[in-house]
C-alpha cells in the first residue's frame, strides 16, 4: 500500500490496498454530492480486510460501503474509516454442491453461489442465470453490491435478497471471520438485524437457487432491466427509492398525491418520472438533498398521517450553520 507524501505507520505498512486521505465522498456515492471522509481504505481482498481491521484503534468509527447506492455523507463529512468493498472484494463462484442436496437426491436440485460483498447485484443474477440457476433475477434491478442487499435485504419485483440466503460471511472490527447462519438474524421488509447484538459487517454470502433454464432467466433479466428504465430517471444521479413502501400502499403514490412530485430544493429535486426518487440536477448539496427528503416526510405525515420511513442512509456531520 502506497499513499504519495504520507509515510505509513508500521502497522499499516504491510497493507497492500488503496489509501485516501481526505477523501471526497461524492465520488463513491451515486447521488454525486456529500463531503469527504477523514480516510477512505479499498482493501486488496478479504485477507487484507482482515489486517486493515487490525490495525484501527477500537474505538475509531468504521463504515462500510460499495456501490453507494443507498447512502447520503452530509457536507460536514465523516469522521473515521471508510471501507469501499466494491471491487475489493470480488470473489463469484459456484460452491460445493452437497450443501444443495436433499436427502435421497441423486443430484442437487439447487445449486449454491458464494459471492462476496463487493460484487454487484446485477453481476451475481447474470451469473446465476448463466450457471442455469433461477431465482436472482430482481437482483439486477438493484444498483447497489451484494454487502448492501444483504444489509438491507434489498428486493423488488416481489423478491427480496434473504430469501435465497443460505448462510453468511461477517467480519469484526478486530479482523476476525464468523459463518453465520440466517436463523441468527431477524429479517424484514428492508430491515436485517442480527439477534444477538454484535459489531460485524457482511463480507459474503451463500446463495441457495434452484436449477432451471438459464435461458428464460437471461430474458426475465432483459425484461426487468427495460423496465427499470422506462419507470426510474436513470439519466441523473439518484439513489434509488428513498423511501419504504408503508402496509398496503406505495410511497411514490403517496408523495405524487401530495403535490410533490417535481418540488425542487437548491439542485436537488422530487424526480417527475418516479415520485419516490430524489435526484441531483446538477451541483445539489447533501443538504439540498436531506432538506427535501425532510420535507417529503413533513408534508405527506401532514396530508395523510403516514410517517415514511427512509430507505437510504444518511451519515456524517452537518455544515456548521445548517441544521
Amino acid at each position: 500500500m502506497s499513499l504519495p507524501g504520507q509515510p505509513l505507520a508500521p502497522e499499516t505498512a504491510a497493507l497492500r490496498g488503496e489509501l485516501t486521505l481526505n477523501a471526497d465522498m461524492a465520488r463513491y456515492v451515486s447521488w454525486r454530492a456529500g463531503g469527504r471522509a477523514e480516510c477512505l481504505y479499498k482493501p486488496a481482498d478479504l485477507d487484507d480486510l482482515c489486517a486493515f481491521l487490525r490495525s484501527r484503534d477500537a474505538d475509531e468509527p468504521l463504515y462500510f460501503i460499495g456501490l453507494g447506492s443507498n447512502l447520503l455523507v452530509r457536507d460536514g463529512g465523516l469522521r473515521g474509516s471508510v471501507i469501499h468493498l466494491h471491487g475489493a472484494l470480488r470473489a463469484l463462484r459456484c460452491d460445493d454442491r452437497r450443501e444443495a442436496a436433499r436427502p435421497g437426491e441423486a443430484e442437487p436440485s439447487f445449486g449454491v453461489i458464494y459471492a462476496e460483498s463487493g460484487v454487484a447485484s446485477p453481476k451475481l443474477a447474470r451469473f446465476a442465470a448463466n450457471k442455469n440457476l433461477v431465482g436472482a433475477e430482481f437482483l439486477a434491478g438493484i444498483p447497489g453490491t451484494v454487502g448492501g442487499a444483504l444489509a438491507m435485504n434489498a428486493g423488488c419485483y416481489g423478491s427480496e435478497t434473504w430469501s435465497y440466503v443460505s448462510r453468511v460471511l461477517t467480519i469484526d472490527r478486530q479482523g476476525e471471520l464468523h459463518k453465520r447462519a440466517t436463523k441468527d438474524f431477524g429479517v424484514g421488509y428492508r430491515h436485517v438485524e442480527a439477534k444477538q447484538a454484535r459489531e460485524e459487517w457482511f463480507v459474503a454470502a451463500w446463495f441457495l437457487l434452484p436449477r432451471g433454464n438459464g435461458t428464460a432467466s437471461r430474458n426475465k433479466i432483459t425484461e426487468l432491466l427495460a423496465k427499470r428504465v422506462a419507470s426510474q430517471p436513470l439519466n441523473l444521479p439518484n439513489a434509488g427509492s428513498v423511501f419504504r413502501n408503508p402496509p398496503g400502499d406505495h410511497a411514490a403514490r403517496l408523495i405524487q398525491a401530495c403535490g410533490l412530485k417535481g418540488h425542487t430544493i437548491g439542485q436537488a429535486q422530487v424526480s417527475e418520472k418516479h415520485a419516490n426518487f430524489i435526484v441531483n440536477r446538477g451541483g445539489a448539496s447533501a443538504t439540498d438533498i436531506e432538506s427535501l427528503i425532510d420535507l417529503v416526510q413533513e408534508r405527506v405525515e401532514a396530508r395523510t398521517g403516514i410517517k415514511l420511513q427512509r430507505e437510504v442512509r444518511i451519515l456524517g456531520d452537518r455544515l456548521e450553520g445548517n441544521t
